[in-house]
């Protein structure tokens, strides 16, 4: 077998990868997305299976009015004492000199939970992980967090004794291990204990194209006292432009029963438009931060090396003693509602999917109109990932609106201020219609613009349905509508999909961390509640990503592919 890397394609960014006897876990980032922290199950780290998403009730996580791109940043899982222990942030700025951020430590004996009340550890920087010492002893690793204008935010990598009897950490036990290396950013910080030496991976560079992966090792765990890998980064596509994995680096480390070694980290998959250079910019992650998985050799000075060179390459050795897994051959979804619960691959913004919203179950999804698309308090909206470039997505919705202030339909959504949607509202002659909007750059909260306006498609009368769809190609993406589901009309709209990605909201936001949505959502900011229904939503993955090694198409080649 061969891993194909991304092995989660699609936003699943900051991989936490651990094995419990024969099967591996990775956990990864969900930033304002709830519920949060996505868990994937494999026992040959080719296959994944979503098993389940742990910060699932407010008691856990509650994110209301966090800014875009806060929220649960880096968990880290580890599974030590007979349980697995889950560290994550919730981190309440993003923009300017702090972040003030809230570490917490929930545990549970069954990977699907269930998950204890949350203990707050601290505050002190994000992406903090649990080292479990073979001595018995824990230890909180994390970024540290520096918010004095004169000097560098990313301060160096702290080290603080966990007391297991407190469940408390012991802030007098905490030192700077390691202050990293000139690239700075230091962060992402995990410690493995190999052949009586400690290792610290942690990430540099900014979660960009400058990204790496640095490793460094020490005898001991005193302050400053580790030393920096020779000739790295470990990973990293700063310098391999033209590879088709970029942004590799920020990740953690796993060992295989039969004592091979793979690294999970976060990878991009970005493209370009045909009117720009192939390096500068060097293009637009549609698909935010996924995960990908590299094979590591030591080398005869005992420093962890990525095979293939520190680029990585796209197609991978699978462990020698994998167990074949079973999975979906991609990520197409098709749901009629007919269950009381929200499919796993459905995430709402910020808080759980509650009365206030709406409803789901018996064939249908009922939403209920709140805030605009802008709102980071009050939205009725549920949405899913991106995973692929190419994909349609449907849906027939059944609204009755009674102004120009309730909409609701489909959306293509990467944040508050980049989003698009084609929707029913009403216009000044009181009539039903179908309007395209988009929402993107130029100001703090984006700039709104009318695609249709006066031009805005009437809706016949005594029509009780309208089908829309959404056409997603890579590049670009387009709205259709039918009044009867099998007659398509195109609205004349071609958006172009790089305002959907990292690259570009990075631009104008500090917030730049998730990745591109297709979702249902219902909208009446005037507050008389107007409720939309939804019969189905259906997610079709066109066939890009999965290619079997044998059989290589440009899209999953070694080359990066420029349109």
């Amino acid at each position: 077998m061969k891993i194909q890397n991304p092995v989660l394609p699609g936003f699943n960014s900051d991989p936490s990868m651990i094995r419990v006897d024969d099967t591996y876990y990775i956990a990864t980032s969900t930033f304002e997305w709830f519920p949060g922290v996505r868990i994937h199950a494999s026992q040959d780290l080719v296959h994944w299976n979503l098993v389940t998403n742990v910060l699932d009730r407010v008691e856990l996580l509650d994110m209301k009015g966090n800014p875009s791109s806060g929220g649960i940043w880096a968990p880290d899982l580890s599974y030590h004492d007979g349980k697995f222990w889950l560290i994550y942030t919730d981190v309440k700025i993003t923009d300017g000199s702090f972040k003030d951020m809230k570490n917490y430590l929930t545990t549970a004996e069954k990977i699907d939970g269930p998950w204890s009340d949350p203990i707050f550890v601290n505050g002190v920087g994000f992406d903090a992980s649990l080292f479990h010492d073979e001595n018995g002893k824990k230890y909180l690793v994390q970024q540290t967090w520096d918010h004095r204008e004169y000097r560098h935010p990313f301060n160096g990598i702290t080290l603080t004794e966990f007391d297991v009897k407190t469940m408390q950490l012991m802030p007098a036990t905490a030192r700077t291990i390691w202050e990293g290396t000139p690239v700075k950013l230091v962060e992402g910080p995990h410690i493995y204990q190999i052949n009586g030496q400690y290792y610290l991976f942690a990430a540099e560079g900014g979660t960009i194209f400058t990204h790496q992966e640095v490793v460094a090792r020490s005898n001991n765990l005193d302050a400053n006292s580790f030393q920096t890998e020779p000739d790295g980064p470990f990973l990293t596509n700063f310098d391999t432009p033209s590879t088709y994995l970029q942004k590799q680096g920020h990740g953690s480390l796993v060992n295989t029963p039969g004592g091979e070694w793979y690294y999970a980290s976060l990878t991009a998959r970005p493209w370009n438009h045909a009117t720009e250079s192939a390096t500068d910019p060097r293009g637009w992650s549609t698909l935010g931060r996924e995960t990908s998985i590299q094979k590591v050799e030591w080398d005869a000075q005992g420093w962890p090396r990525v095979v293939g060179g520190h680029g990585g390459t796209t197609f991978v050795d699978a462990p020698k003693d994998a167990i074949e897994t079973k999975a979906p051959t991609d990520h197409s979804q098709h749901d009629e509602f007919t269950e009381n619960h929200l499919d796993l691959n459905w995430n709402t913004l910020r808080v759980p999917f509650t009365d206030k919203m709406g409803s789901v179950g018996q064939g249908s999804l009922q939403l209920i109109g709140q805030g605009s698309l802008a709102n980071p308090y009050d939205l009725s909206l549920i949405a899913r990932r991106w995973q692929a470039f190419y994909f349609d997505a449907t849906t027939k919705v059944k609204f009755t609106p009674y102004s120009y202030q309730a909409m609701a339909g489909l959306t293509n959504y990467y944040n508050h201020s980049h989003w698009s949607w084609i929707f029913i509202t009403k216009n000044d002659a009181g009539q039903s219609v179908i309007e395209v909007a988009e929402n993107k750059g130029g100001l703090r909260n984006g700039q709104y613009t009318s695609y249709l306006q006066d031009a805005a498609i009437v809706i016949p009368e005594n029509t009780e349905y309208v089908w829309f769809k959404s056409q997603n190609r890579k590049t670009y993406y387009t709205y259709q509508y039918s009044f009867d589901g099998e007659n398509w009309f195109d609205t004349g709209v071609k958006l172009d999909a790089a305002i959907l990605s990292d690259d570009y909201v990075v631009q104008e936001y500090g917030g730049f961390f998730t990745g591109a949505y297709i979702g249902l959502a219902a909208v009446d900011y005037a507050g008389y509640h107007s409720t939309a229904t939804f019969d189905f939503f259906d997610y079709q993955e066109l066939g890009d990503v999965q290619v079997a090694p044998d059989q290589y198409t440009f899209a999953a080649s070694e080359e990066r592919q420029f349109d």
